[in-house]
């Protein structure tokens, strides 16, 4: 390796120009300086190659050493993940210490994690015949979720051996298959996707919990959806809600740029909260990435990488993952600084021509797949989207859009009024909408495409009404227009709104959900049959409709039978409305 090592001939901030290293890569790992910075490879001209640092690199300087590792930049994936924060390389965080130096190489193989030790339970006998992706062992105590050691890809043959119950490393081999080694953790690179055998076609909606997103906006798992949203519209809170009440196995955090008060609270949140499918913390099924706004700017554009990888490793053992990132406009900054510096020509507000395909290699690592070892598994990714001023039409938020099947746009009017989530029923969109409308149907809810289409129908003539009710006045609206707007309303404030701070409300069951969407209807119906009677209008506005609003936290968060049981009274007094 000596023979291979250059020397740093330029520093710019995260940008390194190194030159005479023979043989070089394209992504490969090089050691940078003293403190040995880890940098990589991303253009190689002749003899020069152009490097981003993933590290400070204050007091870097020209004629230091560039020592290529023969590479790429990769992350252990092992036991030991869940319930803990790592920085954007996958460097654990939680047994760092307070502040963070150069110095502090922060390797994976931290002396910490390489301490310790781990339950191994074989799960195949020696002599067997075995294949890419198959359970070897497992590791009990690693998380809320049992964690597997498998057969790595490309590797088959017989297990000639395989360790007795034990208790083992990380780095520890405990089997050896047709003459390779298997240690309990592997070396997984973040820029490559991890194997699979092959995506499903067959369509199967994520539960988040949210009744405005599991109602009108759905996400299929293995899918992907983006939250665009300003300043105070509530991205952060929403995907906090999804991280913490979606049905998925495991959840991976990544908070890529944004504030450390917010990833103190995630934190704090998921370590407070009791996971009702073990007893346990939530915690114990996340992993946290946290690479904010004060960390290296280079490892925030790695973080997201990184983090999809860790999501591919628990997908491969059979579990479907959420993959959370908040947010990829500060990923895409760091792309824009880097790429001004390398003097690469600007195209749209700045960003490099190849944003485009820099967001499709993030989100097109989703999907719903049979894994090597023969599991269904998916991997659901939900990505924040923070554009200056709330500027919609910014190339992060467009580009955004042709990627994902869902959209959850946030309206900053809706905020202000206080409905959260603020998600625009006006400027949302689910493509996977009609098909999740079928599994629907195929699983007990046939009704669930009807109703959803006749919410957003109701929204959509409720807003056309209200503009037109501000110009002539609501009085001067027939009566039938005027228990549109009525439902309009009691649809927006008795369903759509929820309250993440309400033990109630914070989540709902999709049977809930679907019963409070069926009582706001049904009240419509009826109101409207009351006018259709010769009922005033005034009259039917002037109803106690309170019931209606307060139904979603006065009953529990997955109590549809008391909800059914007060549509009927409430129906049984409008009935008696003369």
């Amino acid at each position: 390796m000596g023979s291979r090592e250059g020397t740093v001939v330029r520093v710019s901030g995260p940008l390194v120009e190194i030159e005479g290293v023979e043989a070089l890569s394209m992504l490969e790992l090089i050691a940078v300086g003293p403190s040995r910075i880890s940098a990589e490879t991303v253009a190689i001209a002749g003899s020069r190659a152009t490097l981003q640092a993933y590290e400070y690199t204050g007091g870097l300087k020209a004629g230091d050493i560039a020592a290529p590792t023969g590479g790429e930049l990769s992350g252990m994936m092992g036991p030991g993940l869940l319930g803990q924060v790592f920085d954007g390389l996958l460097r654990p965080l939680s047994s760092a210490s307070m502040w963070l130096t150069p110095e502090r190489s922060g390797s994976a193989e931290d002396p910490t994690v390489l301490a310790r030790e781990w339950k191994f339970k074989p799960a195949a006998a020696a002599g067997t015949r075995v294949s890419a992706g198959d359970v070897l062992g497992t590791v009990p105590e690693s998380g809320s979720v049992e964690h597997h050691v498998m057969v790595p890809a490309g590797v088959s043959g017989e297990l000639s051996w395989i360790a007795p119950e034990s208790t083992v490393h990380v780095l520890d081999t405990v089997a050896v298959v047709d003459g390779h080694k298997v240690a309990v953790s592997e070396q997984s690179p973040v820029r490559r996707p991890r194997p699979f055998r092959s995506r499903h076609t067959g369509t199967v909606p994520l539960h988040t919990g949210q009744r405005v997103l599991d109602l009108l906006f759905p996400v299929a798992r293995g899918a992907a959806a983006a939250v665009p949203g300003g300043f105070g519209t509530g991205k952060t809170m929403m995907l906090q809600q999804i991280a913490k009440w979606s049905d998925a196995d495991v959840i991976v955090y990544v908070g890529c740029g944004e504030r450390g008060n917010e990833m103190a609270d995630v934190l704090d949140g998921l370590s407070q909260l009791e996971d009702g499918r073990t007893g346990g913390k939530l915690i114990d099924r996340t992993v946290i990435i946290a690479n904010t706004s004060n960390m290296p700017m280079m490892a925030r554009e790695a973080s997201i990488f990184t983090g999809i990888t860790v999501a591919e490793y628990y997908r491969d053992m059979g579990y479907d993952v959420v993959v959370i990132a908040d947010s990829t406009s500060r990923w895409a900054e760091a792309l824009r600084e880097f790429a001004n510096r390398n003097g690469d020509l600007p195209a749209e507000e700045g960003y490099p021509a190849n944003l485009a395909s820099e967001l499709a290699s993030f989100y097109e690592r989703a999907g719903r797949v049979t894994t090597l070892g023969g599991k269904t598994a998916s991997v659901t990714v939900i990505g924040a989207v923070s554009p200056a001023g709330g500027d919609m039409t910014e190339p992060v938020t467009t580009d955004t859009q042709r990627f994902v099947r869902s959209l959850w746009m946030l309206d900053r009017d809706l905020a202000y009024s206080r409905h959260y989530p603020a998600v625009s029923w006006t400027g949302s969109f689910a493509r996977d909408a009609e098909a999740i409308g079928s599994w629907h149907a195929g699983n007990g809810q046939p009704g669930w495409a009807e109703r959803r289409a006749r919410a957003a129908a109701l929204l959509a003539e409720a807003d056309r009404l209200a503009e037109l009710a501000e110009i002539i006045g609501t009085s001067s609206l027939p009566g039938h227009e005027r228990m549109v707007l009525l439902g309009g309303r009691l649809l927006r404030d008795g369903v759509l709104m929820q309250n993440a701070l309400s033990p109630n409300d914070a989540f709902c069951s999709a049977e809930k959900g679907a019963a409070l969407l069926n009582l706001v209807l049904d009240v419509v119906d009826a109101c409207q049959k009351l006018v259709e009677r010769g009922v005033a209008a005034t009259t039917v506005e002037q109803a106690d409709l309170g019931p209606v609003l307060r139904a979603r936290e006065e009953t529990g968060p997955a109590d549809a039978a008391a909800v059914t049981a007060r549509s009927a009274e409430i129906l049984k007094a409008l009935e008696a409305l003369q």
